[in-house]
């Protein structure tokens, strides 16, 4: 049997595994982020969201100086314990530290060297 799936996702999904706080109106929770990429995340956590809620979000790095502080984004898929959030606005430095981190990422899981812009 052919596999007819069609990935529509522009940028790679990496697997990882970092604390991630997030908010909105009117809640705040705590999980995980599952996997990251360029445009988004997917995050696990015991908190139930709904799909189409725009929330903020910082993303705890193995790096304890830095966080990802993603200035907006909105929850597009919710499946039981996990939701899918789309990156729509992130500040210029935070664009440039997701860049490096995707890269640097990239590079682990796939043994090729860091690109970093």
């Amino acid at each position: 049997m052919i596999d007819t799936t069609v990935n529509w996702r522009i940028h790679h999904r990496l697997p990882v595994d970092y604390p991630v706080i997030f908010g909105g109106a009117p809640f705040v929770g705590e999980g995980v982020v599952s996997n990251l990429s360029l445009s988004g995340c997917s995050v696990t956590c015991e908190r139930t969201v709904l799909s189409g809620s725009y929330i903020k979000l910082s993303v705890l790095l193995p790096d304890p100086t830095s966080s990802l502080f993603i200035e907006l984004g909105k929850i597009r898929w919710v499946k039981g314990n996990a939701f899918g959030i789309e990156f729509i606005r992130v500040p210029t430095l935070t664009r440039h530290r997701l860049d490096r981190v995707v890269s640097q990422e990239l590079a682990q899981n796939t043994h090729l060297p860091a690109v970093v812009a």
